[in-house]
Order: C-alpha cells, then structure tokens, then sequence
C-alpha cells in the first residue's frame, strides 16, 4: 500500500498573459509523486514542463487548481512558508548549474548546510564522501572557472543530496552536456536516489533517461497525453 504523496497534482491550470491575450500553459493536470519514485516530464519546448516542474517545487505560486508538496497546499503559503518548506527537504538541480564562482567545490557542495546552519564535523565528512563518489575528491579547491561542464553539474548534484532532501528537483540535467558525461550524471542521479531513497522529478527530453524512471508524464500543449 502506498504512503500518502510527496507531491499531489489536482485539476492545475496555469495561464499567464501575452501580447496576444491570456495563453494556458497548463490544462488540468492531475498526477502524484510517492517516496523513492523516480520520475521523467517530456514534452515538447512550451508544452509547459518547466513551468511545472516551477510550480511543484513551490517557486511559482500563481496557479489554479490543488498543488500539495509534503501535504501543504503551496498557493495557501506566502514566500517565507514556502521557502521553509523547501529548506532542507527539497533540492534542485538547475541546467546552468548555479554554482558560486567564488567559492570552491567543496564550498559550493556545503552552501546548503552553511545556508541552513548544518555545518558540522559529520556534514562536512558527507560532503567529502560526496566529492569522493562523484569522482572529484582531487578537484575539492578548485573553482568552478576550472571546471568543464561536466563536473560542475557533478557538484550541483552533490551540492543538491547534502541535505539528503527528500525530492529533487531536476531541470535538463543532462542537456548540456556530451553523451559521456550526461551518461555518467544519470548513472550518479540513480545510485543517490538508490542510497538515500529521494524522490527524483526531472524534466528531460532525452526518452532514454525516461526509460529508466518508474513513471513518464509526457506533456502536450499544457495537457498529460
């Protein structure tokens, strides 16, 4: 029997004004998300997939219909809610990775525990066994300005687990990179999602990384097809 959901999508209608008039990005969307699932949104660009992926994660509060993320209905809370909501039990993955270039790997790796206060000897011991397991523990004073695509996106990942959250959030978190290092992020994605039983939301357009997930919504024009 399943648990209640992590994230519950009832009737969801999302439309925002264009110099034509009102466009629908979303059409009655109805779906939900449970501990430890792995799941894939397709579509074409401006089907809305990362509208959506915005308004599950409590980022965009302008919509119609029910969202619950942990239970809560995210338009009902105001910033400040939805931002302690999310502080240590959601994480996020963004296509141009977000890294400070200013701080190091291991800095950038830690900026959540430092945000949330969490800094401490068996934090800063998991962030260093992250550096080892995505395979950058020689790179952990190096800055972001030093790195290739591919590993900074390794420590925007590892940067998104050190809390342990208990979903991610992923937007293209592979689709700026080559075959191989893409590869490696997906194969990484899923080992953590294994050992930590988060639960992973991403938006791709690659249908063999969709493959792999326990569940695909495909968006067409706003609707689930």
């Amino acid at each position: 029997m399943l648990n209640n959901p992590l994230v519950e999508v009832k009737h969801l209608q999302k439309t925002v004004s264009a110099h034509f008039g009102l466009l629908k990005i979303l059409n009655g969307v109805n779906f939900a998300i449970y501990t430890k699932e792995t799941i894939a949104i397709l579509g074409a660009s401006g089907s809305g997939k990362s509208s959506l992926l915005s308004i599950m994660a409590g980022l965009d509060p302008e919509y119609e219909g029910s969202v619950h993320l942990f239970g809560q209905e995210l338009k009902d809370l105001n910033e400040d809610q939805r931002s302690a909501l999310r502080k240590n039990d959601v994480g996020f993955v963004f296509q141009s990775f977000l890294l400070i270039p200013e701080l190091n790997a291991f800095q950038n790796i830690c900026l959540p525990l430092e945000i949330s206060g969490l800094i401490n000897p068996q934090t800063t011991d998991f962030a260093n066994s992250l550096l080892t397991r995505i395979g950058l523990s020689d790179r952990s004073n190096h800055y972001p300005a030093t790195m290739s695509g591919g590993e900074q996106q390794r420590i925007a990942l590892a940067r998104a687990f050190i809390t342990k959250p208990k979903i991610l959030f992923l937007d293209e978190p592979t689709g700026s990179l080559d075959t191989e290092n893409g590869q490696r992020i997906i194969e990484l994605l899923f080992e953590l999602n294994q050992d930590f039983g988060t639960t992973i939301v991403m938006v791709t357009h690659d249908t063999e990384v969709s493959q792999l997930c326990d569940k695909v919504l495909t968006l067409k024009a706003g609707s689930l097809v």
